[in-house]
């Protein structure tokens, strides 16, 4: 299981939109911010727990308006 490249891309526009930290992002998504910078440069083999926090975590970003 993987993160396509546009919901790679929905998290770097999200988190730039944000004007959020790896750090500020990885605390609000519930990984660590390492696994975050993996996610941004787009390295593969993350869990499908990772997947479901980031997805999960795109999904109240795009449905929820602030």
């Amino acid at each position: 299981m993987k993160l396509t490249e546009k919901q790679i891309l929905a998290l770097k526009r999200k988190r730039g939109e944000k004007n959020l930290s790896i750090k500020e992002l990885a605390k609000q998504v519930g990984v660590s911010r390492w696994t975050i910078s993996r996610i941004i440069k787009s390295q593969p083999n993350l869990s499908s727990t990772t997947i479901e926090k980031v997805k999960d975590w795109l999904i109240e970003q795009y449905t929820t308006i602030k």
